[in-house]
């Protein structure tokens, strides 16, 4: 359903409908619907004190643990993890991301085996309340999108305490510092270790 999106972010405003179509259509031996719209794998448990609001999806082997928020329009991935007060909002995570401590995620897509530190956040909202771009290095583009987070590739690695700002894209592989501000592309296999500098992984 996501090869019909040039861009990623394109995907965002229609999570909702792509998550209700895969959801009614979910093999009923594997999942079951509980409240309005909300399906979860047989093997997923959920702890009393997570909150789940609809349309969400909840994968085989997924963790979801004590004190998680899923607000709605929220696909979680096959064996990915939602930690401890970790808020998820209109997100789409592929299998094995893990989020597992005290994450902030809206109006984003995380790929595969994802990683994001204890505390880093994405922004989904410019201050100025202003229509977010995406700043590349031969460019700006125009999203048309008020609310927009981060784009993260497979593999990425985001340190603690960071902060994801509106339209911030991250190419697979990369690393991200603990405690850093990012702004605009991250090209695939690099460092971010902090504005300005950034550096190409060494191959091993």
């Amino acid at each position: 359903m996501l090869e019909a999106y040039e861009y990623p972010w394109e995907v965002l405003p229609h999570i909702r409908e792509i998550i209700e179509t895969l959801g009614e259509n979910l093999p009923k031996d594997q999942y079951k619907c509980v409240g309005k719209n909300i399906w979860i794998h047989n093997s997923v448990k959920i702890p009393p004190t997570a909150c789940l609001g609809g349309p969400t999806i909840i994968c085989e082997g997924a963790e979801i643990r004590t004190g998680a928020y899923l607000r709605g329009s929220v696909l979680v991935g096959a064996g990915a993890v939602v930690g401890n007060s970790t808020e998820l909002k209109n997100v789409i995570l592929f299998d094995g991301v893990q989020v597992p401590h005290y994450n902030y995620v809206g109006d984003s897509i995380l790929g595969y085996k994802a990683h994001m530190g204890a505390g880093s956040i994405t922004s989904n909202v410019k201050s100025d309340k202003q229509l977010v771009k995406v700043h590349g290095a031969d460019g700006d583009i125009e999203t048309g999108l008020k609310k927009f987070g981060a784009m993260l590739g497979d593999f990425v690695e985001v340190g603690c305490g960071t902060v994801l700002n509106p339209g911030s894209v991250v190419g697979p592989r990369s690393n991200i510092y603990p405690l850093s501000s990012v702004r605009g592309c991250v090209d695939a296999d690099s460092i971010y270790k902090r504005e300005g500098e950034i550096v190409k992984k060494e191959e091993r």
